[in-house]
């Protein structure tokens, strides 16, 4: 008899993970849009796939890789490279342009198979809100199936790929950044404001001058770590351009014009934009490829002819984790939450319907711990963009863990090209105009709503 109950209950798990969203909540969840259940479902596939590019470039997993059939041992070469070099080297990098280019491909089908779908009563939206097992199985495959492909040119090609996705999600990153500073401010503001209680002010002046003075430290230890008295003209010139850059964003906001067209504008926004504008502008140094100007270089890539004498790569460095971290924050905040801004939920196509409105009610009532159908009017998001935001993460965060690293012309070692620096510093001034633009579009357009 037990045995029959635990083929039942076994059973019973089969089909939920063959099912919709609403199985998958547990006893101790509250009920929960179906939504936003499947968003974080497909965000926690993306996760499972960094959790395993980390461990790849482990160092003492990385060493094991060449066991596997055709990836190292039996193929004669690695990324072009012949035996005689050693390719230990560079497993760590090949698997996870591997694994990058898996979940890539995996968003990527999805994102065509769910073009225009309006409602969950499109058959597509329960592929979309289910299936789960199956859409995992399919992940598997992709995922091995790529470690197959043939080196030839794809690291070189996918390297590009890589550049201009995660160039695309920088931007995200930036609207959902600013997004996130004025929502801040103004959350603040309001509760200043409604409880005349100065300590909502004291701490909006406490977070301001912490972000200020962490972005002048760290201006100058990029002056002390990345410039020499003699030479390093492109650092100098990169940190002082982005110095000036945040002074006039900051002054622009609190301008009397500014102030009048925007009251909630101020300077907490202008400093966490400033302090990630110092971060990007960190991160895009430690690319440069001059040792003498990097002084993190040595750190992460060997510099020598890679034979077997030489040891692993080491891939992880504080930029790396910085936007790591960065990495898992945006992907969760593009999941669950939706802007307080219509102009962001129009550019994100993240509105969010009142359709659910009777079936959250309902589950409520019932007191059972599901997810409930939101979309039975229209969609709460644009399944594509999402798709494609979870694709264009996938091709940031394999950037990210090989430090935007590539073979040099001889295919010898890993080197740090200077297109890596010019995609996060132009994305940096991409950021700052577009703080800007915020500040000033209700004066240049003052027929529109900006609300």
């Amino acid at each position: 008899m037990g045995a029959c109950l635990g083929v039942c209950s076994l059973l019973s798990c089969v089909s939920c993970l063959c099912g919709s969203a609403p199985c998958l909540l547990c006893g101790c969840c509250p009920s929960a849009k179906n939504s936003t259940v499947s968003r974080l479902i497909f965000t926690f596939f993306l996760f499972l796939g960094t959790l395993v590019s980390i461990i790849m470039i482990i160092p003492g997993v990385e060493k094991e890789l060449h066991k596997l059939p055709g990836f190292c041992e039996g193929s004669g070469s690695v990324l072009g490279v012949q035996t005689h070099v050693n390719c230990g080297s560079f497993l760590g990098h090949k698997a996870v342009y591997r694994m990058g280019f898996a979940m890539a491909a995996f968003f990527f089908l999805f994102a065509a198979i769910m073009v225009c779908v309006r409602s969950s009563k499109d058959p597509r939206a329960a592929v979309q809100n289910g299936f789960w097992f199956i859409k995992f199985l399919v992940l598997v495959g992709i995922t091995v199936g790529a470690f197959y492909i043939p080196d030839g040119a794809f690291t070189s090609v996918w390297f590009y790929f890589g550049v201009v996705g995660s160039f695309l999600f920088i931007l995200i990153q930036l609207v959902l950044l600013i997004d996130f500073a004025h929502s801040w401010s103004q959350r603040w503001l309001r509760n200043a404001g409604e409880s005349n209680a100065k300590g909502w002010y004291a701490a909006l002046c406490i977070v301001t001058f912490i972000f200020y003075a962490t972005s002048i430290a760290a201006i100058v230890l990029l002056y002390v770590y990345y410039t020499k008295p003699e030479g390093c003209t492109e650092g100098k010139v990169l940190i002082s351009i982005n110095l000036i850059l945040c002074l006039i964003v900051s002054a622009v906001s609190i301008l009397p014009k500014i102030q009048d067209a925007q009251p909630h504008s101020g300077l907490l926004q202008a400093s966490l934009i400033t302090l990630y504008t110092v971060y990007v502008t960190w991160s895009a140094l430690a690319n440069v490829p001059t040792q003498t100007c990097n002084p993190t270089l040595l750190v992460r890539n060997s510099t020598g002819s890679a034979t077997a004498t030489q040891p692993l790569t080491t891939w992880w460095d504080a930029p790396s984790i910085v936007g790591l971290i960065i990495f898992i924050l945006c992907t969760l905040f593009i999941s669950v939450r939706s802007s307080d801004h219509p102009q962001v939920n129009k550019l994100m196509l993240t509105e969010e319907s009142t359709a659910g409105a009777g079936s959250e009610a309902a589950a409520v009532e019932s007191g059972l711990h599901r997810a409930y159908d939101n979309e039975q009017d229209g969609v709460s998001y644009d399944y594509t963009f999402f798709h494609l935001c979870l694709l264009l993460a996938a091709l940031y965060i394999m950037m990210t863990l090989t430090n935007w690293y590539r073979p040099d012309e001889s295919l010898q070692v890993l080197t740090s090209p200077w297109t890596a620096v010019w995609v996060k510093i132009c994305s940096s001034w991409a950021g700052l105009l577009l703080y800007l633009w915020t500040l000033v579009a209700p004066l240049v357009l003052p027929d529109r709503d900006f609300s």
